[in-house]
């Protein structure tokens, strides 16, 4: 998971991108990068860290330019370093550089398409460097010195014919503007905004809405799955529906996890949506444990908040926060190695113990992935003197893999998989557990937009929207996801990126 963001101004944008690069700092803190365009120039600054700590004053001051792209990079795949921050770049044709949101399920096949027939080099491991370069392929077909919106739509078209996945991405082409576009399915988010400046009209693509509100952007509209938007330099926009069969059908976990709650997507109020959360939940343990004893309804803070919150005022049980947190530790479900994990959980969290002693206590989670938080979590209530611990998920059990972009590990290593509800409940030490039904989890984003008549649900039912995920792939998935991969791969990263070129890069083994 990602966030992009593009933007044609009719003034440098260089602080535009980074105030909205920090309201999408959320979505990913492993590295940042900006782009901008400055009279056919492209200027860029990206490394690994936060947004505030890769930008400082020397580098915005060359920042110049009146179009941009930025990224916010979650390492996918577990990996990191300087050398897969982005935005990626290619020179051939015109200078193209692009930021990538989601995840292709056939990076291989692409992978070994791109260096035997289109004859181009992919210098990482990135998925997002292969789209790049796919779509580069295909521009570069149409022959032109100066390319048209038609050339670009004719791209998109036969990207969508070779790419699967998902994939939200914003571009840019030196001297002729920024370009944006959607998988067949719009699984990862896209929305366009703008704002009215003296001179005229000005352009904003994002990962979520969340990033126009500071900067005085209104909503225009969600892209279509399968639609690209060409803004040419002189601010004009133009559009097309890019793909031959396209279905809406975005990643529900977006609403459980990743977005703010202050997003719209897809015309769905994250917010709403985990208010419903919560009151149906409530009503599942109305119904399953209407003798329940629970005292006080506490949240794993943040994504839960909304949700606990609702629980509470329905089941009309006081809702207190019992956990502060440390909001300088990463998310923990990604991070590889259990004993970092563990410690990571006891750093980000610390009990208010006054709101545990002596009472029976509900604690509320977005979901529970690994588990490995969860069973921290329990045990830090009862050490502050709980003397019952319940939980509740807000989502229904995480059974799968994700292969769209969010990085859940291997089957083998979700708690819930092949296990019941009871053994979860033991294995994370709680008095009892409830899952949220799927049923209502989906019914309480499609509220929202009833026009959408299915979500990607993988990580909960092992449906696959895409439909070309097997065996096969999600075993590969879970050699290149485990613990033991991961910490190898850190360790190589950890001597400088060049030492990570080429790893698991087929195209490099047909030269070797």
């Amino acid at each position: 998971m990602c966030g992009v963001v593009g933007i044609v101004a009719k003034s440098d944008v260089n602080v535009l991108l980074y105030d909205a690069l920090i309201m999408l700092q959320h979505r990913g803190q492993d590295a940042a990068g900006i782009m901008t365009c400055d009279g056919g120039q492209l200027n860029q600054r990206k490394d690994v860290g936060l947004v505030s700590d890769v930008f400082k004053a020397r580098h915005m001051e060359r920042l110049r330019g009146t179009i941009g792209i930025g990224h916010v990079r979650y390492p996918t795949a577990g990996s990191s370093g300087p050398s897969l921050a982005q935005p990626f770049y290619v020179n051939s044709p015109y200078g193209i550089c692009m930021a990538h949101n989601g995840n292709l399920t056939n990076s291989r096949e692409l992978l070994e398409h791109v260096f035997k027939s289109d004859l181009r080099h992919v210098n990482t491991d990135s998925d997002s460097e292969i789209l790049l370069n796919v779509f580069a392929h295909e521009l570069q077909l149409q022959g032109k010195l100066q390319p048209e919106p038609d050339d670009i739509f004719a791209a998109v078209g036969r990207v969508h014919g070779r790419c699967r996945g998902a994939y939200a991405v914003v571009g840019m082409i030196a001297n002729y503007g920024l370009f944006a576009f959607r998988d067949p399915h719009g699984i990862r988010p896209l929305i366009l905004g703008r704002r009215h400046a003296s001179e005229g009209i000005e352009y904003m693509v994002a990962s979520e809405s969340v990033a126009f509100d500071s900067l005085g952007f209104e909503i225009e509209r969600d892209l279509l799955p399968g639609e690209a938007l060409f803004i040419d330099t002189n601010g004009r926009l133009h559009s097309r529906q890019c793909a031959d069969r396209a279905e809406l059908t975005p990643c529900i976990f977006e609403h459980v996890y990743f977005a703010r709650p202050d997003s719209l997507m897809d015309n769905i109020s994250v917010y709403k949506t985990r208010l419903r959360m919560g009151e149906k939940l409530a009503e599942k343990i109305a119904r399953e444990r209407p003798n329940h004893d629970i005292d006080v309804v506490i949240p794993v803070p943040d994504t839960s908040r909304v949700s606990a919150q609702a629980i509470a005022e329905t089941l009309q049980i006081k809702f207190r926060e019992g956990f502060m947190k440390n909001r300088y530790i990463g998310r923990t479900f990604i991070m590889p190695g259990q004993k970092q994990r563990k410690k990571s959980v006891r750093q980000k969290l610390n009990p208010v113990k006054l709101e545990f002693q002596g009472k029976n206590v509900l604690l509320v989670d977005d979901s529970i992935v690994r588990g490995t938080t969860s069973k921290e979590i329990i045990q830090m209530a009862r050490d502050a003197g709980a003397l019952r611990v319940f939980m509740a998920s807000a989502a229904p059990p995480v059974r799968f893999p994700n292969v769209y972009g969010i990085d859940m590990p291997a089957a083998r290593e979700l708690i819930a998989h092949n296990k019941t509800v009871d053994q979860v409940a033991s294995a994370i030490g709680a008095d009892w557990l409830i899952y949220q039904d799927i049923e209502d989890l989906i019914a309480s984003a499609h509220e929202g937009n009833p026009a959408i008549e299915r979500f990607d649900c993988a990580v909960f039912n092992g449906e696959y929207v895409t439909d070309d995920v097997d065996e096969s792939y999600l075993d590969r998935l879970a050699e290149e996801r485990n613990d033991a991969a991961k910490t190898k791969l850190n360790g190589l990263v950890e001597g400088g990126a060049d030492e990570v070129i080429g790893l698991h890069n087929p195209a490099r083994e047909v030269v070797r």
